[in-house]
């Protein structure tokens, strides 16, 4: 007996059941009680099987990812899930839930499986930087073969019960589980024990072609790299061996600096979804939502709100608006149907709860609204009016505003306490980012409602504070000003985005600037004229190549050219003799600079914004801000997120990097306090991940 475990008797069936909440993870304590479960049963020779299974919610959803860094603790879980697979009566692996990761190689070492048709299994562990460590890339193949293994070790996404049972990896599956996890165990009693030692045959699988798939997906991480060719030898190597090879592959990969940042990241977008500021806050009900603008930020809103369940009102300026933002939401239903994301009867569903109107009357039983309008004060404002007039006055109201201050539009509405940003990322129904906004004046309740929204849309939210642009936007401004003094003091577009892809960003700057249109930033900078500090260095690149009407992939033409569409890019030299004659105006002597330089000058100027942030207190931790750039601005996982980053290279060296941008753009940088002082002795940012 165990406070994890329980064993109970079915006749001459053994019910081992795993009670570990939340998740029944295979931590120490759980794998030293199913180590002596597996002694005691092993010696009773009144039991001839074992079922497992687990309480709770889920089968074993994996391991305690909090013992990677403080050492190991036995028995391990190889040793382990060994000791299950060579018992001599069979062991029935009972799984509802998850069973992922060490949860799914627990299951692979028992002799059968069967599944809750609800259940999913996988083994994510690349998501992390490391590879299954207890069998799983050498078990897996023997049981479903190399297509479906590879896939599924080096994606490391799940699986239904229905397509596991279609791959052999589930023996049965059974709506009533336990019951017939038991009726099953008793008809296999007394049967040979199935071990799968064997070889499995590799067919007509090429590996080559495999492999170079997986490289290509993969985009510069290494674990998945090193899944495949273990799984590889999976099909050359006994399993003893390759059970050996496994594990020196899994220590190795825990080691690298990749796993360490995937599993910061991991920590971080958990941590991040329970800001200081809406401790002990229980969110408001929400079940109905406004949503006011149809355009492609609205729309893709309404389309997350509906499949996290609530019931959409679509509010547009005319009847011709309204349509075209129905129909934008029913293209993004039909998408998610056509890529195997949801059946068609969820489909139905959702798009029977989107209600359209055409003016803001009958609001009364709507829970919150999201405004998601142009990125204009006065438009803005016209629209908090007539929904402050029109909703209860408990209704929350959320602005969708990617750069100003809420507050400036939202000053007469009545119960300012009920008011915050909900920054969304376009497509905001693909895109997992929401920095939820908080005011001086929003509510606990408030804050806590707008991230419990964002978790049911499945998205990860992060709290900011006020400030132009809150964290991602602020951030984004100095590295793409950074990135333009580049361009003038010798760097070309094309150069620094190879630059920044080598390094892990999903795009360049240029490229992102081209893809998301320039006419954005550019009326930006026109509404922020007036304010501009002149002894800041402007850089008119932008500017120019605008005035020729040249706004990016959907006119064909920005910092690149793009002759038959988006996918034909290609350097533009008529941009090149912008930036050369823009350097030639301010007396720019041009110089090269490496892909290195690149890479650590704009890496230091976002760290440098960051820690002004921090220091303004607009964002609460390093952390927060690395979830930011991960999810919203693709900024590789297996890099950590700038802040990470800038620990791995040393705060030190980031801070004499960001001195050497700032003497090469006299007056245009302030070094952040916070910068300066980490930086003096070496500190780490982590060291403030409270």
């Amino acid at each position: 007996m165990s406070d994890v475990l329980t064993i109970t008797r079915d006749g001459p069936v053994a019910h081992v059941i795993v009670d570990n909440p939340p998740v029944n993870a295979v931590g120490q304590a759980v794998r030293q009680a199913l180590w002596d479960a597996v002694a005691e049963t092993e010696a009773d020779d009144a039991v001839t099987a074992v079922v497992l299974s687990c309480a709770g919610r889920t089968f074993i959803a994996g391991a305690d990812i909090r013992e990677f860094d403080a050492g190991p603790f036995e028995p391990w879980l190889p040793d382990l899930v060994n000791r299950i697979h060579e018992a001599t009566k069979p062991w029935i692996a009972a799984i509802h839930g998850t069973a992922l990761g060490g949860g799914l190689e627990t299951a692979l070492g028992c002799h059968y499986r069967i599944l809750d048709p609800r259940a999913k299994v996988g083994l994510p562990e690349v998501a992390l930087g490391i590879l299954p460590g207890a069998g799983g890339t050498q078990r897996l193949p023997r049981l479903v073969g190399p297509e479906a293994a590879v896939r599924m070790i080096t994606s490391g996404k799940p699986v239904g019960a229905k397509a596991a049972h279609a791959m052999g990896l589930a023996d049965r599956i059974a709506e009533n589980l336990i019951p017939d996890a038991l009726r099953f165990a008793q008809e296999v009693a007394g049967e040979p024990v199935p071990y799968t030692d064997e070889q499995p045959a590799t067919g007509s699988f090429d590996w080559d072609a495999a492999r170079d798939g997986v490289v290509r997906a993969a985009k510069g991480q290494i674990s998945p790299v090193r899944a495949f060719d273990t799984v590889r030898r999976a099909f050359d190597l006994p399993l003893t061996e390759g059970l050996a090879e496994e594990r020196r592959a899994f220590l190795e990969l825990k080691e690298t600096g990749q796993s360490k940042a995937l599993r910061h990241a991991f920590f971080a977008e958990r941590a991040v979804a329970k800001p200081s500021a809406i401790a002990g806050a229980a969110p408001r009900a929400l079940t109905r939502l406004a949503v006011v603008g149809g355009g492609l930020m609205g729309s893709g809103i309404a389309t997350a709100a509906l499949r996290a369940g609530l019931t959409v009102r679509m509010i547009e300026r005319d009847t011709p608006a309204l349509a075209t933002g129905e129909g934008r939401v029913s293209g993004n239903v039909e998408a998610a149907v056509a890529r195997g994301l949801m059946d068609n009867a969820t489909a139905q569903d959702m798009l029977a709860r989107l209600e359209g109107a055409t003016d803001y009357e009958d609001l009364d039983g709507f829970d919150m609204a999201i405004e998601a309008v142009f990125e204009d004060v006065e438009v803005k404002r016209g629209v908090f009016d007539q929904l402050a007039r029109a909703m209860p006055r408990e209704a929350i109201l959320a602005s969708n505003t990617s750069y100003i201050d809420p507050t400036t539009f939202t000053g007469a509405v009545p119960g300012p306490e009920r008011v915050l940003g909900l920054h969304f990322f376009s497509p905001a129904h693909i895109m997992r980012l929401v920095e939820v906004v908080q005011t001086p004046e929003t509510a606990p309740d408030v804050l806590a409602t707008g991230f419990t929204l964002a978790k049911r849309m499945g998205k990860v939210g992060v709290l900011s504070g006020i400030c132009h642009g809150f964290i991602g936007n602020r951030i984004l401004g100095a590295y793409g000003r950074a990135a333009h003094y580049l361009l003038e003091d010798g760097a070309l577009p094309w150069e620094v985005d190879d630059a920044m892809r080598s390094w892990g960003l999903s795009m360049g700057p240029f490229e992102m600037y081209d893809m998301a249109g320039l006419q954005i930033g550019w009326a930006t900078r026109k509404r922020l004229a007036a304010t501009r500090d002149p002894a800041i260095r402007y850089s008119r690149i932008a500017d120019r190549i605008c005035e020729q009407g040249w706004f990016g992939q959907k006119t064909g033409r920005g910092y690149y050219a793009y002759p038959n569409g988006p996918k034909s890019k290609s350097p533009a030299p008529e941009v090149e003799e912008i930036i050369l004659d823009e350097a030639r105006a301010r007396g720019i002597t041009r110089r090269r600079f490496s892909p290195e330089e690149i890479v650590e000058r704009l890496h230091a100027v976002q760290v440098n914004e960051a820690a002004h942030i921090l220091g303004e207190e607009v964002a609460e931790r390093p952390m927060d801000v690395d979830i930011v750039k991960m999810l919203g601005y693709g900024h590789a996982r297996w890099l950590g997120g700038p802040m990470f980053q800038a620990d791995v290279a040393g705060t030190g060296t980031v801070l004499d990097r960001m001195r050497s941008v700032a003497n090469d753009s006299p007056g245009s940088w302030k070094i952040a306090p916070l910068l300066e002082e980490l930086g003096a002795t070496d500190t780490p940012f982590g060291t403030l991940n409270r």
